[in-house]
């Protein structure tokens, strides 16, 4: 398994988790906070707010960073070092030369005969 894939399945873990967490939050300070009840319970609603926002910035900060990481595997400073698309050791295309424009030959010149003069013609 290539590190890229490594890191898109990891990527695509942290979407789904910080998508979930987003959904319980309410913008207006319901939401999960709000159905828990009052503020003397251990998970009371300041706690629960404070988690879901703590974890909606680990989740937004742990997704930057894993892209981050994929990137440098498509450099292979982090990653494999054989590419998929180029094989470097391929010879390079031969170069092809455009020749140079040649002379033309000029069209033969076209001659018109006069017509045939007959014996009739002459003695007028």
């Amino acid at each position: 398994m290539s590190t890229f894939t490594i890191f898109l399945v990891l990527i695509t873990i942290v979407c789904f988790l910080l998508v979930v967490v987003i959904m319980v939050q309410n913008p207006k300070g319901g939401g999960l906070s709000s159905t828990l009840g009052g503020g003397g319970q251990i998970g009371g609603v300041q706690k629960t707010s404070d988690f879901l926002d703590k974890s909606t910035w680990t989740l937004a900060t742990l997704l930057i960073v894993l892209i981050l990481l994929s990137s440098l595997s498509f450099t292979g400073t982090f990653g494999d070092n054989g590419s998929k698309i180029i094989d470097r050791n391929a010879a390079p295309a031969p170069k092809t030369e455009t020749a140079a424009p040649t002379a033309t030959t000029p069209a033969p010149a076209t001659t018109t005969q006069a017509p045939a003069t007959t014996a009739a013609d002459t003695t007028k």
